[in-house]
């Protein structure tokens, strides 16, 4: 795909200790982000319905008064104007339950108080390009726009990461609602290449993510003769009640059943959400066979209704 030149990131960082923010502020602002700040959630919620064309990724604090960081997270999931703006959830309290709650609330990213400068930075890269890649396919599937309702199957194969986000793009026209499904198609696409048919796993991912080797080494196996000839198989079809989309790899398959929600121990972790983002976010039911290369989303297109179960 055609590469767009990256503007700073804008955050919008929320804390009700004002010696908190300001060195959150300072923190990011070193590092070349455009930073608003609120005191409160409602203050908040404000800058948002204002600013929300501009604003990439939201900080936010999980005990504020007036109106606390869950209430946020549920009012921004309510509005589909913020519903996709990436939450990072900064809080003290890390039980599982605690986390579990945010999960639940729409908040992927996760970071422990007191901050840390090197994590702060790796978490805010990983929702930084999560939101990057969202805005990137929106707007080549903008420009692709046509009516894909008379197709009732397609087959397709690929093999390269730069063919799986075309091709998101491509895929996600054929559902009722392009914008609701673009992002799952890319994450299922994108995971069929880089963990299955690469072979890559979660732990050696974290390290190459921390050592900033991922990109050279998914390169390296695209080009490698135990690699470079395994495809990603795609099938879409259309039936009375519902579109199915069906994707293949030809890699030893992994434990999917992990990975389907976000693990509150993994909840820190600067990757690992995609699928997750998937099944919460985007297909009514997202089905794996039980060696996990295979997976099948499906949207109901009889209701034609939002992932409100989720969201609601």
């Amino acid at each position: 795909m055609k590469k767009i030149q990256e503007t700073p990131l804008s955050i919008l960082a929320v804390d009700d200790n004002p010696t908190s923010l300001r060195l959150l502020e300072a923190m990011l602002e070193r590092n070349n982000f455009d930073v608003r700040t609120a005191v409160n959630g409602l203050e908040a919620m404000a800058i948002l319905d204002k600013f929300h064309d501009t604003i990439d990724i939201i900080l936010l604090d999980r005990m504020m008064p007036e109106m606390d960081g869950i209430e946020v997270c549920n009012a921004m999931k309510a509005d589909e104007k913020l519903r996709y703006i990436p939450i990072i959830m900064q809080t003290a309290a890390t039980r599982p339950e605690e986390i579990s709650e945010g999960i639940a609330a729409g908040v992927f990213y996760y970071l422990t108080k007191p901050l840390n400068v090197d994590m702060l930075l790796s978490i805010v890269e990983a929702a930084g390009k999560q939101i990057r890649r969202h805005k990137q396919l929106r707007r080549e599937m903008a420009r692709r726009k046509i009516s894909f309702g008379l197709v009732q199957i397609l087959k397709c194969t690929f093999n390269t990461l730069d063919e799986a986000e075309g091709l998101s793009i491509f895929l996600a026209n054929y559902f009722d609602d392009p914008d609701r499904t673009l992002t799952g198609i890319s994450e299922l696409l994108v995971n069929a290449v880089e963990h299955g048919n690469l072979g890559i796993s979660y732990e050696e991912k974290s390290d190459l993510v921390a050592e900033k080797k991922w990109q050279d080494e998914v390169s390296r196996r695209l080009v490698d003769p135990q690699y470079c000839d395994r495809l990603v198989t795609v099938i879409f079809e259309r039936k009375e009640k519902a579109c199915y989309i069906q994707i293949t790899d030809e890699g030893n398959g992994f434990d999917w059943k992990q990975y389907m929600e976000v693990d509150p121990s993994r909840a820190m972790h600067n990757h690992g959400r995609g699928i997750a983002m998937a099944n919460m976010l985007c297909f009514n039911k997202l089905i794996y066979n039980e060696k996990g290369n295979q997976v099948t989303g499906i949207i109901d297109t009889e209701e034609k209704k939002d992932k409100d179960d989720f969201w609601g």
